[in-house]
């Protein structure tokens, strides 16, 4: 069986299948059959070479991808031999080494693993306490990106800086050595530490890191233009021995700086003298105007190693792009192709895809399909089956219900679901045991929660069970939604959605709970869209006997009845449309494509430009491209909203890099 695998191999596959010794860097395009060829080795090299399955290494960064090889490996090779090769992600491997060597750290093999809210509640501890600081704290999700991101590059508290404040930079110095002293009395590692305490024991005691080299002669690596700093220095110190280091990767996917990632990992692997470079450019996926659109966009790339796609799979349809008068007309014009499309070239509702560079875009295309109709053998059906891959439908994100609860408060105020969730919301002192000293009075008396939030003073069972803490900020909660009721009440509806978030100082809220650069900013662009929904529904035309309110916008939002119709699908069958960022398609594929919102601010993104380069926004660009098989669509908007009002819009400048004869210009308002 292995044999044949391997005669199924292409000439470069079969090369890279069959150089086993040293340092080998398989350049893998998109689409080209790398996990095959990864496991075809490992197989290989147990049966025709005869090396131990427990001398071999295999790492990925997500378990399902373990999983994944570790089936395909024991299809190819055997259970018994499948049973002693090590495949697991970076972390997982790192943990097995500390839970055997913790001693050499101070640490005993039982140590604690803990996560961000036990990190939170930490650090809040020492700022507090051991630092003796008073007043405000700077945002704990920006204090941990920096130091999460300098443990992935492995640096030590004194090397931290670059916050763009002198007293910052000391207070993170700081609190990173406090925060590495205590976890260690406490016996417990963070997540981010796994690596880079791996790292520092190899490093600090040879004879640990030469147990780990004699057991792990063959290191393969996967992924490899995703690893940071640390995981590149862990494959380095482990294979230092035997040379033997396979990794395979594709510098044109390199998508993740944000979290960083490290490209020049990749880019320099071959620049060590005696190393084998190998590329896999036939692509097994895609027809060849579409590879040769993502060659054209990627090779604008100044840094990267040379190489371009191509198929076997003809030439195909010529990609599509059409440009809509607004952001809500692209979206009901993606929602018709779909409807037509699937009918069109008798294809499945799940072999479509919707690809967005950020979160938020996924709101319009959502309603889209919802009130899409469609034909079903002859029966005229309202609502496209969808999903949203990697991620929640929009009104179902957190942020996102939380300012949609402010407004159903301020509509209904004995909406008690939504007074418990945004009364503490963002925090006001407003505790657990306040609350359920409310609630359980609310729920004896029969009386409604905002009743009891509005009298709580004068109620004797309740004086001693809230705190004056907890009393300040229930008063300033109710100002704040009668404050919001006034404004929409008075005046323009946006205008007082967006005195609301700043009163409740909503941004800030995001800064101090989220950790990651780039979710505080998918939540913020969330918070941005739901501005810009209640501008649409402020400006759309009135019907016939409609009035504009605020409890008529609720109503029009898929908050629940409308909803539930995908949600009934997702339930009952997988064949739904697909609703995701470019980050989330990499690795999926699907024979319809709509690559929309490709706009200049947009792809590429103001801010990651700024951040990460264009470069990267590019490569995002070249992963989106190559996830289509068989058809492309790019759709933009002449207009679009940004936080409530509307502005100009750009096509992205990555769509003047695609030679004009692989594209044709279509109608936006039919097929």
């Amino acid at each position: 069986m292995l044999q044949e695998a391997i005669e199924g191999l292409n000439p470069h596959q079969k090369k890279a299948v069959l150089t086993i010794a040293g340092r080998v860097l398989i350049l893998a395009g998109a689409g080209s059959g790398k996990t095959r060829v990864l496991t075809i080795r490992m197989a290989h090299l147990v049966q025709h070479h005869q090396i131990p399955p427990s001398s071999i290494l295999g790492l990925t960064f997500t378990n399902k991808a373990a999983a994944e090889m570790r089936h395909r490996f024991t299809a190819l090779a055997n259970a018994k031999a499948a049973k002693y090769i090590t495949l697991c992600t970076f972390h997982s491997f790192c943990m097995q080494i500390l839970r055997q060597e913790a001693a050499y750290l101070g640490y005993t093999r039982h140590f604690t693993l803990y996560d961000e809210k036990d990190i939170q509640r930490l650090v809040a501890l020492i700022a507090r306490d051991e630092l003796e600081h008073e007043g405000e704290l700077p945002s704990f999700g920006e204090t941990m990106s920096v130091i999460g991101n300098a443990k992935n590059r492995g640096l030590v508290p004194e090397e931290i800086g670059g916050t763009g404040s002198e007293w910052h930079d000391h207070f993170v110095r700081t609190l990173y050595k406090r925060l590495q002293d205590s976890l260690r009395a406490y016996n417990a590692l963070d997540f981010d530490s796994l690596l880079s305490q791996t790292v520092h024991l190899f490093e600090k005691y040879p004879e640990v890191l030469k147990k780990y080299q004699d057991r792990y002669r063959y290191i393969m690596i996967d992924e490899y233009q995703d690893t940071n700093p640390v995981q590149y220095r862990l494959a380095e110190l482990l294979s230092r021995d035997s040379k033997n280091l396979c990794v395979v990767g594709d510098d044109d996917q390199s998508i993740y700086g944000w979290r960083g990632a490290d490209v020049k990992n990749i880019l320099s692997f071959g620049q060590v003298e005696q190393s084998t470079v190998i590329k896999l450019e036939q692509n097994y996926r895609s027809t060849n105007t579409i590879l040769k659109a993502a060659n054209a966009v990627i090779s604008q790339n100044k840094e990267r190693h040379s190489k371009a796609l191509w198929s076997h799979n003809g030439e195909g349809e010529p990609i599509e792009v059409f440009h809509a008068p607004t952001e809500i007309e692209e979206a009901q014009a993606v929602a018709y192709r779909i409807a037509k499309y699937r009918e069109k070239y008798k294809l499945k509702w799940k072999d479509f895809a919707i690809l967005y560079r950020s979160n938020a875009s996924s709101r319009l295309f959502e309603l889209a399909l919802l009130k899409q109709t469609w034909n079903n053998d002859g029966h005229w059906l309202t609502g496209v089956p969808y999903q949203v891959f990697g991620g929640t439908e929009f009104y179902e994100r957190r942020e996102v219900k939380d300012l949609m609860a402010y407004l159903r408060v301020i509509v209904n105020p004995l909406d008690q679901e939504a007074l418990l969730r945004i009364i503490n919301q963002p925090r006001r002192g407003i505790g657990e045991g306040t609350l359920d000293a409310l609630t359980a009075y609310n729920r004896s008396k029969h009386i409604p929660l905002w009743e009891v939030l509005n009298h709580f003073e004068e109620i004797s069972e309740l004086k001693e069970k809230v705190t004056s803490r907890a009393a300040d900020g229930i008063h300033r909660f109710l100002a704040v939604l009668q404050g919001t009721k006034e404004r929409f009440n008075q005046g323009s509806m946006k205008e007082a959605f967006e005195w609301l978030i700043e009163t409740i100082q909503y941004q800030k809220a995001i800064d101090e709970e989220v950790k990651s650069d780039q979710m505080r900013q998918f939540k913020w662009e969330n918070v941005q869209e739901c501005v810009s929904a209640i501008a649409e529904y402020e400006q759309a035309p009135l019907e016939e006997g409609q009035e504009k309110s605020l409890s008529e916008f609720i109503t029009s939002i898929p908050l629940g009845n409308e909803n539930a119709f995908s949600k009934q699908k997702k339930n009952e069958h997988e064949d739904r449309v697909s609703l995701m960022t470019l980050h989330s398609s990499k690795g999926l594929e699907f024979p319809v494509c709509f690559l929309v919102c490709m706009e200049d601010h947009i792809i590429p993104h103001e801010k990651s430009v700024k951040e990460t380069g264009v470069e990267e926004e590019r490569r995002l660009m070249y992963v989106a491209i190559t996830r289509a098989m068989r058809l492309l669509i790019i759709s933009m908007a002449r207009k679009r909203k940004r936080m409530g009002k509307d502005a100009s819009s750009l096509p992205s400048r990555f769509l003047y890099e695609i030679p004009k004869d692989l594209m044709k210009s279509v109608e936006w308002d039919n097929v």
